[in-house]
């Protein structure tokens, strides 16, 4: 079901539980948090927190286990299988922690691979990849395979698939963690002026306490809820 409303993303009432039983684990406890259009929000907290659970259920990749979850007004849940698989293409790109490169594609390649699963032709699709590249500064290295990169650039290759079939919300799951301080601002710099702006939304997982003032709002959590939600780093502490 598709409601009017005016944020990209608006949870209610969030739970996930791992397992059953004894064995059981709650990941999300009732998660309430709205992402507004045109922002980018942060979720940070300890390891364990349900960080990536969440963003997980936000992008559709995850089916929570109570609770609402609208994306752009619509019920990611509700929606069948191949439904579900449809609006994600079109609405999300999603940036792993581990960017998930394909090895033996290039680099204008792998950023192709939304597009060709959309069943875009090879060439307009590698045309389209060579153009995101050069909005990340990679247009160069558009025939470099992943291990002829750095991380840096490896970092920016997957920012450049999450970005090159035109997403409504990005999420991104610790962009920056495996990155020096200069090349993670370089990589949140390129996120912040891509990917947030009017109709769009940016949703990060970090630990990364470096990159926290790119953040429009910061969501804390812990134990599977959000704590409280901030506007800047400094009322963290």
């Amino acid at each position: 079901m598709t409601v009017a409303t005016a944020d990209a993303v608006v949870c209610r009432g969030i739970t996930k539980v791992y397992g059953s039983g004894p064995d059981a684990v709650p990941a999300l406890r009732g998660i309430d948090l709205d992402v507004k259009s045109g922002e980018l929000m942060m979720l940070v907290g300890p390891s364990g927190c349900g960080k990536t659970t969440l963003i997980s259920v936000i992008a559709g990749i995850l089916d929570q286990d109570e609770g609402t979850c609208h994306v752009f007004g619509e019920d990611v849940k509700q929606l069948g299988a191949r439904a579900k698989t449809a609006f994600r293409g079109r609405t999300v790109g999603f940036v792993f922690q581990a960017y998930n490169l394909l090895p033996a594609l290039n680099a204008a390649e792998n950023v192709a691979v939304p597009l060709l699963i959309q069943g875009v032709k090879r060439k307009e699709a590698v045309d389209r990849a060579r153009e995101v590249l050069e909005r990340v500064d990679l247009g160069h290295r558009w025939r470099s395979l992943p291990s002829q990169l750095s991380g840096g650039q490896q970092q920016r290759v997957a920012i450049g698939r999450a970005l090159v079939h035109d997403p409504k919300l990005i999420v991104c799951d610790e962009p920056t963690s495996a990155l020096d301080q200069e090349t993670g601002h370089k990589v949140m710099e390129i996120l912040r002026a891509v990917a947030v702006g009017p109709g769009r939304s940016l949703v990060i997982v970090t630990h990364d306490a470096r990159v926290f003032e790119f953040a429009d709002r910061i969501a804390k959590m812990n134990d599977g809820r959000v704590e409280r939600v901030v506007t800047s780093a400094k009322e963290l502490r």
